[in-house]
C-alpha cells in the first residue's frame, strides 16, 4: 500500500503541466499549439520567452524532487517509486490528456532526489552530469543532444557507483523513455536540421 501511495502521489505531481499552466495563466497561450507542441521547458522558452522557459524547467525539476521528499518523510523505502512515477507522470499527464513533455527536467529532479535522499554522492551523481550537460550544450548548442548524452552517461555512472539495482535500473528505464521521446529530435540531429540555442 505504501508503494502504491508513493507512486500515486508521484504520478499526480508529475502530471501537473507547468508549461500549460504558465502559458495560459500568464501569456494567454496554449503552448501545445505552438513550436513543437511539447509541454516542456525548451518549447516554453522558444514560444513564451526565456523567463517562462526557465520557470517551467525549474518547476518540472521540482516535481520529482518534491515527490521524493514527501516519500522520504512518510515512507522512506518508497522514494524511488515516487520519483520514477513523477517522471512518468510528466510524460503521460492525467491532467493534459496523457500528452506531456519529454521528461528531461523531471529526470534531473529524479536524479537530484536520488542524490539527496539515497546515495549522498553529489559529485558523481549530480555535479558531473550537470557539468557534462552544459559542456555538451556549449559545444553543440542542441538541448536534445546534450540531454540524451548526459542521461546515458549518468545511467552508466549509477550502474558502476551504486549496488542498488532499483536506483540504476529505474534511471536506466527513464533514460530509455527520454531517448524514445526524442526520436524526432534524433532524426533532425542526423539530418543536421535540429534547432540550436542562441543564448550560449
Amino acid at each position: 500500500m505504501q508503494i502504491f501511495l508513493a507512486s500515486l502521489v508521484g504520478y499526480i505531481l508529475g502530471s501537473i503541466p507547468n508549461a500549460l499552466v504558465i502559458g495560459k495563466v500568464f501569456y494567454n497561450t496554449d503552448i501545445r499549439e505552438h513550436g513543437s507542441g511539447n509541454l516542456g521547458g525548451t518549447n516554453a522558452g522558444r514560444t513564451l520567452g526565456a523567463k517562462a522557459g526557465m520557470s517551467v524547467a525549474v518547476l518540472d525539476v521540482l516535481k520529482a524532487t518534491i515527490a521524493m521528499a514527501l516519500a522520504y518523510f512518510l515512507f522512506p523505502q518508497t522514494i524511488i517509486y515516487a520519483g520514477f512515477f513523477a517522471t512518468l507522470g510528466h510524460c503521460f499527464p492525467v491532467f493534459a490528456q496523457f500528452k506531456g513533455g519529454k521528461a528531461v527536467s523531471t529526470a534531473v529532479g529524479f536524479l537530484l532526489g536520488i542524490t539527496i535522499f539515497i546515495t549522498h554522492q553529489p559529485v558523481y551523481h549530480f555535479i558531473i552530469p550537470i557539468a557534462l550537460f552544459f559542456g555538451i550544450l556549449y559545444l553543440s548548442k542542441m538541448v536534445s543532444l546534450s540531454a540524451i548524452i548526459t542521461l546515458i552517461v549518468t545511467s552508466i555512472i549509477l550502474a558502476f557507483t551504486t549496488s542498488d539495482i532499483a536506483i540504476s535500473g529505474s534511471f536506466a528505464i527513464i533514460t530509455v523513455i527520454v531517448i524514445y521521446r526524442h526520436r524526432k529530435n534524433i532524426k533532425r540531429i542526423m539530418n543536421g536540421t535540429e534547432s540550436k540555442i542562441t543564448w550560449m
